[in-house]
């Protein structure tokens, strides 16, 4: 019997809280070579290994009074890329997992959320299809 393939496939984001994200920012740039864009975080390019696909993962410094973790009280949040964003919540609901309300859509994606059990707020994103993928899919 085949197992289900994975829910998650990487890394999108490390987000978390500082008292000077720009200043900070600013450090990483200067010291580790970090490209901070100005928006204020970075993005990293890499190909998944199971579809070839280009693929991105974002690092990014939020103020340190955010509320975009809510309901985690945690410094930090993680995203994660998911293909399937209904599928993975409704097998997360039907495992018991803390599965929240809330949802966002937009021109990056569909983003869902679920709390692990230390109440760290995880962000599923499904990226919004590849403009090029979208119209071969059409064909």
């Amino acid at each position: 019997m085949p197992s289900d393939p994975p829910r998650v496939h990487g890394l999108g984001g490390i987000f978390f809280k500082a008292e000077d994200p720009e200043a900070l920012g600013a450090w990483y740039a200067e010291h580790l070579g970090v490209g901070v864009q100005a928006w204020g975080g970075a993005v990293f390019p890499w190909r998944r290994a199971d579809t070839g696909q280009d693929a991105f993962t974002v690092w990014s410094p939020f103020k340190a009074t955010t509320e975009y973790f809510k309901p985690s009280d945690k410094p930090f949040m993680l995203n994660f890329r998911v293909d399937d964003l209904e599928a993975t919540l409704a097998a997360l609901r039907e495992e018991g997992c803390n599965v929240l309300d809330r949802r966002e859509d937009g021109e990056q994606g569909r983003f869902g959320y679920v709390m692990d059990p230390e109440g760290h707020l995880v962000e599923l994103w499904e990226p919004a299809p590849d403009p090029a993928s979208a119209g071969e899919a059409g064909a």
